[in-house]
């Protein structure tokens, strides 16, 4: 496969603070490569030298096999940038959105018309094509940014949090437009904090923590990372009083074999070291406490399982960090 993406001791510094950490990566030529982790892990920064926003203190970099320093227009001219908040113009139209932006790319003007009507169906926008984009949503509005940046035909996108603020079925538009998008040949480039989206969009990921790359792999390679431990996952009939969850929480945690343990809505998952000993356990105390087992299911390990184990974040913090995200993105 040909390398379309290729970084060589990568690094920015802050004055004391290292961003990004001597990373090395290779992306190759059609696949959608996603950049995991928390946030303030580096991963903005990555994708602001990759596209030419900012200069690395340190190493090196490529794109399309252009110098991202020596050959930074020849770079660009190879890339679409799609940045965390969109930057189309409300006071535009999509229409006047997407032949502004082909202009400023040097799109031959015999073809900005026929490209701008194909992206307007492609992204499902051409019924609203004359309407001012100060009267889209937030999803349309993504969708459109997304268009600018495939105006000129770029052989990789980048995409820095591609649905960090869209409701759930905005966000599932999104990924089912990428995926598409990706089947035309295009690379894609991808930052999120989102682990279910990379587990969903991403042939390999790199996941960064402190500017480091800390793992690489595809979702099922880092996923047997987190095997060594196995996942119970139980739900009871139980009230909906949350002392009653948290003392049984408390009481759960506390059982032989049982390493850790997290609650999902109604369920528990307990992380064991084995579950032909651990379910017996768990029956017992069921019995004991009088609480009806609903379900109880053994589960493989998830991306968000491994990435717990790699970076040693919990679920509960990602969470916090997701949400965090998506409030400031609303403003």
């Amino acid at each position: 496969m040909n390398i379309i993406i290729k970084t060589k001791s990568l690094t920015k510094q802050y004055g004391h603070i290292l961003a990004v950490d001597h990373i090395d990566l290779e992306v190759f030529e059609g696949e959608i490569f996603g950049l995991l982790g928390p946030n303030g892990a580096g991963k903005t920064t990555t994708i602001r030298m990759l596209t030419g926003q900012i200069k690395p203190t340190f190493g090196e970099a490529w794109i399309a096999g252009y110098d991202i320093i020596h050959e930074s227009i020849k770079a660009k001219e190879s890339i679409g940038v799609v940045p965390e908040v969109s930057n189309v113009y409300d006071e535009m139209s999509a229409w006047e959105n997407l032949i502004f932006a082909a202009e400023l790319y040097d799109v031959p003007r015999s073809e900005r018309s026929k490209r701008a009507i194909e992206l307007l169906k492609f992204f499902g926008l051409y019924e609203r094509k004359e309407d001012k984009v100060a009267n889209f949503s937030k999803g349309m509005k993504r969708r459109l940014t997304i268009a600018t940046a495939l105006i000129h035909k770029p052989k990789v996108i980048f995409l820095d949090e591609p649905t960090t603020g869209l409701d759930v079925q905005s966000s599932r538009m999104i990924r089912i437009l990428l995926k598409q998008l990706n089947k035309t040949g295009v690379t894609i480039f991808l930052t999120t904090h989102y682990i279910e989206e990379a587990d969903q969009l991403c042939h390999r990921i790199a996941i960064i923590n402190k500017g480091k790359i800390i793992a690489l792999g595809s979702p099922e390679e880092l996923k047997t990372k987190a095997e060594e431990e196995h996942i119970i996952e139980i739900s009871f009939s139980i009230s909906k009083d949350v002392e009653e969850y948290e003392d049984i929480e408390n009481q759960l945690k506390n059982l032989n074999y049982v390493n850790s343990i997290s609650r999902i809505g109604d369920k528990f998952r307990l992380y064991v070291e084995n579950t032909s000993e651990a379910i017996p356990i768990i029956i017992d105390f069921c019995r004991k406490n009088n609480l009806k087992i609903i379900s109880i299911n053994t589960l493989k390990p998830s991306l968000e399982d491994a990435f717990v184990k790699i970076t040693g974040l919990s679920p509960e913090i990602m969470k916090i960090e997701k949400e965090t995200k998506k409030r400031v993105s609303l403003g």
